[in-house]
């Protein structure tokens, strides 16, 4: 199994020169705020994952590194932002976000996966890599600052990479463990709808929100994901379902896959509208 190169971009050498706030949005600024605070977070979920695979040490190795490459993510987005946003500061909002965001299977001394087995794992894994070199490509098309579309091509490479170092370690594990395709579609299916779980909500909130204000979930969803389908193309969702076929074990670019992807992409388009409407 291959493994990360450890920072083969770094931070210092991006084109901070041609940084130019005029072309960022308010809540264009938001939503990087937020994705600095979960991409900085990767050392907590890199000491998860070693303890699901406590008897690995070559997925260990590649965890590890995993996670300097996704500190690294946040720590570029953190670094942007606070250019763009002086009164912001990256390692403040990241312990607000560390104090009120931790989840109970990073607590705990089990050494099982939360998803029942290291290859239902894999599958999650592989759809957060999904979700986010899905999300920079969108963010990174849409945007014209230039040094904001070159930190998410950057990230967006990277986290492609990312899901290939996990769908192989599916692979490894899938065949001992026996994880039929449905039930690595139901575990991919549950990720995704994760994706309105505290941690983006609470991410949103903790870069964003003035030390008086009370976290509430519902509003905290809906200001984060009213920004972030704002972002999305219909190339990026078809992308995102031929990834999440093959992990689950279909093959991609077929009429199945064709079909779900443009209800994914009137899903995404219906709930956008909704979340407007709601917001107003």
């Amino acid at each position: 199994m291959s493994k990360i190169k450890r920072e083969h971009w770094k931070i210092e050498n991006l084109s901070w020169k041609k940084l130019d706030p005029s072309k960022v949005s308010a809540d264009l600024l938001k939503v990087v705020k937020a994705a600095a605070l979960v991409e900085y977070n990767a050392e907590a979920y890199a000491d998860y994952l070693c303890k699901v695979f406590h008897d690995d040490e070559d997925f260990q190795a590649i965890a590890r590194e995993w996670a300097i490459e996704e500190v690294q993510h946040g720590q570029a987005l953190g670094q942007w932002a606070e250019r763009i946003d002086p009164s912001w500061d990256l390692e403040v909002a990241m312990a607000k976000f560390r104090e009120g965001y931790v989840p109970d299977h990073f607590m705990s001394e089990d050494e099982a996966s939360v998803r029942g087995s290291r290859s239902g794992e894999m599958v999650a894994r592989c759809m957060v890599e999904i979700g986010t070199s899905s999300y920079y490509s969108a963010i990174g098309d849409s945007t014209e600052e230039p040094v904001l579309k070159e930190i998410c091509k950057h990230i967006a490479a990277d986290e492609f990479k990312h899901y290939k170092l996990f769908y192989d370690t599916l692979n490894k594990y899938i065949d001992q463990e026996g994880l039929s395709r449905i039930k690595r579609l139901k575990i991919a299916l549950g990720r995704i709808a994760e994706s309105e779980d505290d941690e983006l909500s609470y991410a949103f909130f903790a870069a964003n929100a003035n030390d008086n204000d009370d976290y509430d979930r519902k509003t905290y969803n809906r200001a984060y994901m009213e920004r972030a389908y704002s972002y999305y193309q219909f190339k990026h969702m078809d992308r995102v379902v031929g990834m999440v076929f093959k992990a689950c074990g279909f093959k991609p670019h077929t009429t199945p896959h064709k079909i779900v992807t443009k209800l994914a992409w009137m899903k995404i388009q219906s709930e956008s509208k909704h979340i407007r409407k709601m917001a107003a």
